[in-house]
């Protein structure tokens, strides 16, 4: 019988996967990775990895009768994901931190842990699908059947080895299928609110966050404009990210929006929001799934979020993991950080990550 190491996280996709893999046929085993000291939920959170969420994990794996154990990867969170995260912000970067989590810890360290143990895949409750391409001799990432869920742009970072050994069973259900399958075989977390915010960021205020995991503070610089004049001061350059138009507290004839940021000048860019729209972005650290390589530009779907409907652009090669991304519509607000993930049809092409040369 082939075995599963079922990654939960105390919701309702993951527990459904692991009764998914169960009825395939998989010796299953839970585990649910440690990943900070998250303590209690607050009121009103919805984040992952609290200790409600490790009972409601565990309390699935007991209703199908499979082994359950949690294991400590806090160390290697604190430096691979909020590390970066904070190091990111501070040098003006919008990181995304779920990629990089699932990136260094459950696709790494989780799926080096699950061939130590002699499981033969690792199984996650993704609304993605993997499918093998027998005439490329490629694995491809496809998006979920339920497109309000799909997760395929937070998974583009897959190798061809990871996607052989990895199973998402949800990828062909729809949400509201998920949780019926859940209610059916009595989970407590069968209606369970879905995690939202940051789960070392409860309530989304990045700014306090980084000042007391830094032990910095961040000063006071010039809110300045495109053509350089300078309309007051901002109260500190982590606060503050494209786009943003609330909270600036500047006097203006028209509405001002960020545009970009200067760390090294300790400056916040602001500006019209037509000044936020662009046609070209530039990628670094670029990871591609469908093909080895993109020889010659090519014209595909591009999401620079995670919600965003894809838009059709023309990405041309700029040498080893760097891209060119032309979009036939401007878009707003693209941020130096940000993933962007290409698309052909319901196909993951690759992606990579907006770097500082498409920066204003």
């Amino acid at each position: 019988m082939k075995k599963a190491m079922i990654a939960m996280s105390g919701g309702v996709d993951s527990s459904a996967a692991a009764y998914l893999m169960k009825e395939e046929g998989y010796q299953c085993v839970g585990v649910t990775m440690k990943l900070f000291d998250g303590g209690e939920r607050a009121p009103g959170q919805k984040t992952c990895c609290s200790l409600e969420d490790v009972e409601d994990a565990r309390s699935a794996a007991y209703r199908l009768g499979m082994p359950y154990y949690v294991f400590n990867y806090k160390e290697a969170f604190e430096q691979k994901v909020i590390k970066k995260f904070a190091d990111s912000y501070v040098c003006g970067k919008t990181p995304n931190p779920c990629i990089d989590c699932n990136r260094y810890l459950k696709f790494d360290a989780l799926l080096s842990r699950a061939g130590v143990l002699g499981m033969d895949c690792l199984a996650t409750g993704h609304y993605a699908r993997i499918v093998f391409d027998r005439e490329r001799g490629r694995y491809l990432l496809k998006k979920g059947m339920d497109e309000t869920k799909d997760q395929s742009y937070v998974l583009f970072r897959l190798t061809q080895e990871q996607l052989s050994k990895i199973r998402f069973p949800l990828g062909n259900y729809r949400k509201s299928q998920i949780r019926e399958i859940a209610r059916s075989q009595g989970f407590e977390n069968a209606d369970k609110e879905e995690s939202q915010d940051i789960c070392f960021v409860p309530g989304g205020d990045y700014a306090s966050f980084i000042e007391r995991y830094t032990g910095k503070s961040f000063p006071e610089g010039d809110f300045i404009t495109i053509d350089g004049k300078i309309l007051g001061k901002h109260r500190g350059i982590i606060r503050y990210t494209e786009g943003q138009r609330r909270g600036l507290g500047i006097s203006s004839a028209e509405p001002l929006y960020v545009c970009g940021r200067r760390p090294e000048s300790n400056q916040v860019v602001v500006g019209p929001e037509e000044a936020l729209l662009t046609r070209t972005v530039y990628l670094e650290d670029v990871n591609l799934i469908s093909a080895e390589e993109i020889g010659k530009p090519i014209r595909c779907g591009v999401k620079i979020r995670y919600r965003q409907p894809e838009q059709w652009a023309v990405a041309e090669p700029l040498g080893k993991e760097g891209l060119k991304i032309t979009f036939d519509v401007p878009q707003r607000a693209p941020a130096p950080g940000q993933a962007a993930v290409l698309y052909d049809g319901d196909t993951v092409i690759g992606g990579g990550s907006i770097c500082l040369e498409g920066r204003r």
